[in-house]
């Protein structure tokens, strides 16, 4: 018994040594040094990305439309490196001009989606504001509204209800931070969504439960917030398993990218997996461009680490930096950020 404790104990402070190392990590490979840490870099690269230094935008058949959903994104990255907070402050003031809220939130009487509103009302947590008076519209109050008796969140639509994993964890994760808490039966809904070897589906109720990466990193982090550990538990046994050797996860389609493992590397260091964690924060520092790169291109991060395509950068370099810093989206803050974009000092 003493052995074991004592194996444990040496196991546990490895754990802890490996994790304040990886931390330290400079922007660019060693023996640069540039005072900018991983996630600071992307970062700044991602704050350099923005249409007019406040959004994303998606561009069709030549004409661009406002991306609500990947500037949120980077307003949640920005907290979590504690840099370019002026940026977050624009981009965060964009999305909630009337226009563009409506446009992603639907007007709240016909329209209104479950998912985008969560993902809204967490963000204006995350920069210190109060999501019950958003331009005049409570989203709090929306969302609540937008909850059926069995506990999912759905959306009022006249296109179909689209809601899914994502919409239900946001749900949580932002109910979780006001003073009522996460209705217990929202939580209960999605822990019934677990499939049987204990990761979370995108979408419930399919033929065939199939685990989701990014579902389930959603998930156990919403489950932990909302009280139900061992539910998270489950989800985070799954994503270990799925890990892959060199530290990356797979998406839907088999593809290892630095989208799946940049929200699992962020559930894993949550849950307390720290040694999954460090392999898959490995696994995304090798897919950021450093200072061999061209130098618009330092900072981001690749989608798959083939042919640099600065086109899916933005999503991939955001959702990296949840991983490279593991900062649960239950604890994320902007308080105390840095205001500029920092870039890596390369010689």
């Amino acid at each position: 018994m003493v052995v074991r404790r004592s194996r444990h104990r040496l196991l546990a402070l490895l754990c802890g040594v490996l994790a304040a190392l990886t931390l330290a990590t400079p922007a660019v490979a060693a023996p640069e040094r540039t005072g900018v840490t991983r996630p600071e870099a992307a970062a700044g690269w991602l704050a350099r990305q923005l249409v007019d230094g406040e959004r994303f935008e998606a561009v069709f058949d030549g004409v661009a439309y406002p991306d609500q959903g990947l500037t949120l994104d980077a307003v949640f990255a920005f907290a979590a490196a504690r840099a370019a907070d002026d940026y977050g402050a624009d981009a965060l003031a964009w999305v909630t001009r009337p226009d563009i809220r409506d446009g992603y939130l639907g007007d709240g009487v016909t329209e209104a989606y479950a998912g985008a509103t969560a993902k809204l009302a967490l963000a204006v947590q995350v920069r210190g504001g109060d999501p019950a008076d958003v331009g005049g519209v409570d989203l709090i109050a929306r969302l609540r509204s937008l909850q059926t008796t069995a506990g999912r969140f759905s959306d009022r639509s006249a296109y179909g209800d689209y809601s899914n994993a994502f919409s239900q964890s946001f749900a949580l994760l932002t109910l979780e931070r006001t003073a009522a808490g996460a209705p217990p039966a929202a939580a209960a809904w999605l822990a019934g969504t677990r499939c049987p070897d204990g990761g979370y589906p995108l979408l419930p109720a399919q033929p065939v439960c199939t685990s989701d990466v990014d579902a389930t990193a959603l998930a156990t982090q919403a489950l932990r917030a909302a009280g139900r550990p061992a539910d998270a538990a489950a989800g985070l046994r799954w994503l270990v398993s799925v890990q892959r050797a060199d530290g990356g996860f797979t998406n839907a389609a088999g593809t290892p990218n630095a989208n799946s493992t940049g929200l699992a590397a962020q559930a894993l260091r949550d849950g307390h997996r720290p040694l999954a964690w460090v392999r898959a924060r490995a696994f995304l520092a090798g897919l950021q461009v450093g200072c061999a790169g061209a130098p618009a291109d330092r900072g981001a991060v690749d989608f798959d680490g083939g042919t640099f395509d600065p086109a899916t950068a933005p999503r991939a370099t955001a959702q990296a930096v949840l991983g490279l810093t593991g900062t649960g989206y239950a604890r994320l803050s902007a308080a105390g950020a840095e205001p500029a974009a920092p870039a890596p000092a390369c010689p």
